[in-house]
């Protein structure tokens, strides 16, 4: 959502409004992975503890099966990175307007994956988040059909160094 957000105010030269001044990581996870994911999660059904009993209930098990997947990238970024890659992706600074943290909001957020991956028997892709970010932007610029400048080397930001 702050991809969507972020790109649209970079584009229409509104202010991204950044919490805790940009000082904070976030785990941002491409579309494709997620829904992966969840195909994935589909293909496991949780079976019933046949000794589960109402009388001596088991709060860790249950007669009416249920598995909770934390789906994501495991990558926290910098906040202020992902904003300068978006930035570079979209070929335009964005007017950022910083404030103190939100109340109650956590520094970093890694979604913990490892057992959904060894639930699932995923073997993810798991997208960079640069890559993704680029991707998001070709996509934006073409469903929204904006004359911002496209990035220069198709699905790639334009930067130096390693993708993740």
């Amino acid at each position: 959502m702050a991809l969507f957000l972020f790109t649209q105010n970079i584009l229409e030269g509104k202010p991204i409004d950044v919490f805790n001044h940009g000082h904070h990581k976030r785990d941002f996870t491409f579309v494709d992975d997620i829904a992966e994911g969840v195909v994935r999660a589909c293909d496991r059904v949780a079976a019933p503890n046949t000794d589960w009993s109402g009388d001596d209930p088991d709060p860790a098990t249950s007669s009416a099966p249920y598995r909770i997947y934390n789906i994501g990238n495991n990558a926290p970024v910098d906040l202020s990175r992902y904003i300068e890659v978006l930035e570079d992706c979209l070929g335009q600074e964005g007017r950022q307007e910083h404030a103190a943290a939100a109340a109650g909001r956590r520094a970093a957020t890694p979604s913990r994956t490892s057992k959904t991956w060894c639930a699932t028997s995923a073997t993810s892709r798991r997208r960079p988040w640069k890559w993704a970010s680029a991707r998001f932007v070709d996509w934006y610029l073409e469903y929204y059909k904006t004359n911002a400048p496209q990035p220069t080397r198709g699905h790639q930001p334009r930067l130096s160094g390693p993708l993740r």
